[in-house]
């Protein structure tokens, strides 16, 4: 499977067939070659692909893999033309006309998952939350916080950032991060900024060992990196974190995903339910 190439075609952004194929492919011990064609929306431009699909498949000596999300007829079938040279998982037969025939309507066909955006309230609260994000990351502004729905706390380079862009992009959620520092330390208490704010507090920590390395590829042969360092600083910030009653868990084993899922579970349980 090493040399395996799948393809995620789709008349739409390709989200959809990326995450689902992806999730699918998780299950198999490879790292198959991927290759993206979104805003296949024409039959011309079906075409194209369908003839890369079999150049990859005469190339490579087997079929690439394909996973579709294509709403036209037209288009679909091109791809799915039997004649061609790839496995076409078309996730919209798979599931969409299922769902058709058991609900006894039809589905709207909407090409894209974006594609009302303009109107969606959803996604203008999430462009919302991604631009509170980055006003509140790594510390930088105490402003607003009083509409937070969740402040990650923790040392640095504990994953703070990457998951609260993540809560912000795939959920909405408004997600101000802020690192425990030495000072913090020695105060033995939260950054008096925090304090009005600690129900919304939720904290990350790591193993020494895997922080060091991902600082000492920031900055190698520092203190910030040392490992002796690291066990002080993780130490602290958890014994603190136990003193004020935040919840936290270890980022170490887990993606964000999981951290992401865990935090919405704790404070927003609703975000759980669409």
């Amino acid at each position: 499977m090493a040399e395996r190439t799948v393809f995620f075609v789709s008349d739409g952004t390709g989200i959809t067939a990326e995450t689902f194929g992806n999730s699918i492919l998780a299950q198999f011990a490879t790292r198959p070659r991927h290759v993206r064609r979104p805003f296949i929306d024409s039959v011309e431009k079906a075409a194209q692909v369908a003839a890369e699909i079999d150049e990859v498949a005469a190339r490579e000596g087997q079929r690439p893999i394909v996973f579709i999300t294509l709403v036209r007829d037209e288009v679909r079938d091109i791809i799915t033309d039997p004649r061609g040279k790839g496995m076409v998982l078309d996730m919209f037969r798979a599931f969409v006309e299922p769902l058709e025939a058991e609900l006894g309507v039809k589905s709207n066909h909407r090409i894209g998952r974006f594609s009302d955006a303009s109107q969606s309230t959803e996604y203008h609260d999430r462009i919302e939350a991604i631009n509170f994000s980055l006003a509140h990351d790594d510390g930088q502004s105490a402003r607003n916080l009083d509409i937070a729905d969740v402040i990650l706390v923790g040392v640095s380079r504990s994953g703070k950032t990457p998951t609260s862009l993540y809560l912000a992009m795939q959920h909405g959620i408004k997600a101000a991060n802020y690192p425990l520092i030495p000072d913090d330390f020695e105060r033995g208490r939260l950054p008096a900024t925090l304090a009005p704010y600690k129900r919304k507090c939720f904290g990350l920590t790591i193993d020494a060992e895997r922080l060091a390395q991902i600082r000492h590829e920031r900055r190698p042969s520092s203190k910030y990196a040392a490992l002796e360092n690291c066990r002080y600083e993780i130490g602290e910030a958890e014994a603190m974190m136990r003193r004020e009653g935040i919840a936290w868990l270890s980022s170490t084993h887990k993606s964000i995903e999981e951290i992401a899922t865990t935090i919405l579970r704790d404070i927003r349980p609703d975000r759980l339910v669409y």
